[in-house]
């Protein structure tokens, strides 16, 4: 294996429980990223951003930093202000 590309793949390929937590990350990678990029689009900083939602800077700046993963009523208190909408949808098993 050459990449980090490569070897995700040979996990998913090989391995069906490394392939679910390997999709949980990717998953939840989006959204923080997405979080992260509209914030910095709105020229926002995570004070001004945990003060619109009430909840303490220290705790966005861990959920931007993997250090924590968020529950669904933070993950929505936070993207409210950055106009930001979660869509849930259904996927076909592969």
């Amino acid at each position: 294996m050459r990449t980090w590309e490569d070897y995700k793949d040979h996990i998913k390929a090989t391995d069906p429980e490394g392939k679910k937590d390997i999709e949980e990350i990717e998953s939840l990678a989006t959204i923080v990223g997405t979080i992260i990029e509209q914030r910095n689009a709105l020229g926002m900083t995570q004070r001004e951003l945990a003060s619109m939602c009430g909840i303490p800077q220290s705790s966005v700046a861990r959920i931007e930093s993997f250090k924590t993963t968020p529950n669904l009523e933070t993950l929505l208190k936070i993207m409210r202000p950055l106009r930001l909408r979660l869509t849930v949808s259904t996927f076909v098993k592969q």
